[in-house]
């Protein structure tokens, strides 16, 4: 699985935890995602929770972690950044910057990632319509900067068995609307982990671009999002699947 441009034709499979813990957790995910010969490692320094006495990330610190496993694996590093006043100092941290479901209307921050030459991916809003999906890269683009990825993360319903209901008709929307490349989010599209692999199988399936899958050494001991991340050897078998599949 050689690292290759999101968009250019092959199923790309991003991967990391929700939330950045420490160095050697990372550490150890990094080794592991460089063994599949994964190029993608996702990671979250700043975390927007519901709750404020969650996890919150550990901010730049998460950000210089990330940096030290890039340098030693040659990834290329996604990850979130919620305040336009944090944008330029973690410009140098970030090789593609996520704008979160919570964030994809906060027009500040989309005008400020716009003006970068650096690949912004957008994850839609839990409860926003595919219309204001696209308007919301309309603004990121509208500053110059065309780098852009959507994300379908699944959108809020009525139903409760999952975390919310992934939206999969959107990949061939997006597809015919734009020219933008689109990633399936399975994690918390369905907040399960035992639905990742088929929701995975789906979005290849159905013509998305690629996936982000959340993986943990230890799930049980996650400090966020434990009951959707994938184990290692659950991402592995992932991963294999995947690959004999596109075959």
């Amino acid at each position: 699985m050689n690292k290759s441009k999101i968009g250019d034709g092959d199923f790309t499979i991003i991967a990391g935890p929700c939330a950045v813990e420490s160095y050697a957790q990372m550490e150890k995910i990094g080794c592991f995602l460089d063994s599949l010969n994964v190029r993608y490692l996702r990671g979250g320094a700043f975390k927007p929770r519901t709750s404020p006495d969650s996890f919150q990330g550990l901010g730049f610190e998460g950000f210089r972690i990330l940096r030290e496993i890039k340098n030693k694996y040659n990834f290329e590093i996604v990850s979130e950044v919620m305040d336009p006043r944090d944008v330029e100092k973690a410009y140098e941290y970030i090789d593609i910057i996520q704008i979160g479901s919570r964030n994809m209307q906060n027009y500040t921050l989309l005008k400020e990632v716009g003006k970068l030459n650096k690949t912004i991916l957008l994850k839609r809003g839990m409860s926003a319509t595919i219309k204001e999906w696209i308007m919301a890269a309309e603004y990121i683009r509208s500053e110059g900067n065309e780098n852009i990825i959507l994300c379908e993360r699944g959108i809020r319903t009525f139903e409760n068995y999952t975390r919310n209901t992934l939206d999969l008709m959107s990949v061939p929307i997006i597809k015919s609307k734009t020219e933008y490349p689109i990633l399936i989010d399975p994690s918390h599209g369905t907040g399960r982990r035992e639905l990742v692999l088929p929701a995975t199988k789906a979005a290849l399936a159905i013509g998305a671009d690629g996936v982000i899958i959340e993986i943990h050494p230890e799930p049980s001991k996650a400090l966020s999002d434990g009951f959707q991340s994938l184990d290692f050897d659950e991402f592995k078998k992932l991963v294999n699947e995947i690959e004999k599949t596109k075959v």
